[in-house]
């Protein structure tokens, strides 16, 4: 391989392992199928994170066969970096491959916030391999740390993965907090410069946007790149189905915001906000009921 860690993540995923309860099935593993629609990074990854829901039960008892799938998580991000760098740089990489114990420990707690946020949820397999959110996440985490380490655009291509295949959009940019669930899922974006706090939950079609856009000064033609355009979401907020969230505003803590709502405006903590819903007319079918 093109690539060689020296770190000691390996041991600290060991550990990780041997943490885990019955819920993740880490140390009775059943033989699920395979699910070969993703790319190679995001079959490494969920074996690594979650090795007793992917088929990959030698990793965690066996030091050797998990620091081989670590060198070569860290070999196909070499690959991805090498197109947009002169070299594989070592240092994103590392810094990804380090925090993949916390990243672990932060997914546990998104499976968590699942399984806890959906009454239809059975298991912690269950969502673990089912629910499109909780792929999103896995993803974006990774992503977020390749982006906060100067490679924008391989996250990104990371970032666009995900979305195939769960359609969500989170823009590698954007930064979230802990034991977030995104419900269902589709349609659902969120943009480079917005945060998210913990205990956040939000549904299908949710948009997380800019407001309007601001032109570079030496260009009509360019939109201005690297400022704020994007909300900040505080702690135990939940955004119901449709709802759209634009501009650089603040939501504060424990709001809960109706779906198809549209605010662009500060919404202090301890809020709901809904819709004033008109009065339904309805007539009956004289044709069928005559």
């Amino acid at each position: 391989m093109a690539y060689t860690y020296t770190g000691s993540v390996h041991t600290e995923l060991l550990a990780s392992y041997a943490d885990d309860d019955p819920r993740f099935r880490t140390h009775d593993s059943p033989n699920f199928p395979e699910r070969d629609t993703v790319i190679r990074e995001t079959q490494l990854l969920r074996k690594l994170f979650f090795p007793g829901c992917w088929n990959a039960p030698e990793i965690v008892e066996d030091e050797t066969a998990l620091h081989e799938m670590i060198e070569e998580l860290g070999d196909q991000f070499c690959r991805g970096i090498e197109p947009y760098a002169p070299e594989c740089l070592s240092r994103p990489v590392d810094a990804v491959l380090n925090k993949l114990p916390t990243i672990r420990r932060q997914l546990k707690q998104d499976a968590e916030a699942a399984y806890k946020g959906d009454p239809a949820a059975t298991s912690y397999v269950e969502v673990i391999r089912s629910y499109p959110g909780v792929h999103a996440m896995m993803i974006h985490r990774v992503a977020h740390v390749l982006y906060e380490y100067s490679q924008p655009a391989y996250a990104r291509e990371l970032a666009e993965a995900a979305k195939t295949v769960t359609g969500i959009d989170i823009h590698p940019g954007a930064t979230v907090g802990e034991y977030v669930f995104i419900d269902h899922g589709s349609g659902v974006v969120i943009g480079e410069t917005a945060t998210i706090g913990d205990w956040v939950r939000l549904y299908q079609e949710v948009t997380l946007g800019a407001l309007h856009f601001e032109e570079a000064e030496d260009d009509e033609q360019m939109l201005k790149k690297g400022y704020k355009r994007h909300p900040d979401i505080g702690d135990n907020v939940v955004i119901g189905a449709g709802a759209k969230i634009l501009g650089p505003i603040s939501i504060g803590d424990h709001v809960s915001i109706e779906a198809n709502a549209w605010v662009t405006d500060d919404v202090p903590a301890h809020t709901n906000v809904f819709i004033k819903h008109p009065e339904q007319t309805r007539k009956p079918d004289t044709k069928h009921n005559g």
